[in-house]
């Protein structure tokens, strides 16, 4: 599926919505460019889902653990943009944040791919102007692809 969002304030709508869905071992990559609002997104995804710190970009400690009250469940954003493979990845403790009982977030998740599970949900925002991105989304496994059908009547201008 492949949407336009016009403004953050359209990208940040998407993310509450995809938030308030998560469910645990859901798995969400978000993919793209240096300034493409991947933590913009992510940020919107644990609103959603009732985190209840602000998401913000973990990039120098990788793995941020977020609560919420309802239910003290976790949810992982994880940054992997100071990562060079997939190894590296395992070495920092990915392993223990997807096998938890929580959802993941991750961001710049190319350079792990090799340690990342199949089934996931793959985001990629591409940059088309200041404001405007294009957002790129696949699933695979049926949790995954009911998520992507269910965020098609959230997509800005359905």
């Amino acid at each position: 599926m492949q949407l336009i969002s016009d403004s953050p304030a359209e990208t940040h709508q998407l993310g509450l919505s995809l938030g308030a869905q998560l469910l645990p071992g859901d798995l969400i990559c978000l993919d793209g460019n240096l300034g493409a609002g991947k933590t913009w997104l992510a940020a919107a995804i644990g609103q959603g889902w009732g985190a209840l710190q602000p998401l913000t970009s973990p990039t120098y400690t990788l793995i941020h653990e977020h609560r919420r009250q309802r239910d003290d469940s976790t949810l992982y954003h994880l940054d992997c943009y100071r990562l060079r493979d997939a190894r590296e990845a395992l070495q920092a403790g990915l392993e223990d944040a997807l096998g938890d009982c929580g959802p993941a977030l991750i961001e710049w998740p190319g350079r792990i791919a090799a340690a990342l599970p199949r089934e996931r949900l793959w985001l990629e925002l591409e940059i088309l102007s200041a404001t405007r991105r294009r957002l790129q989304m696949s699933a695979v496994g049926e949790r995954h692809e009911a998520l992507l059908a269910a965020l098609q009547p959230c997509a800005p201008g359905a």
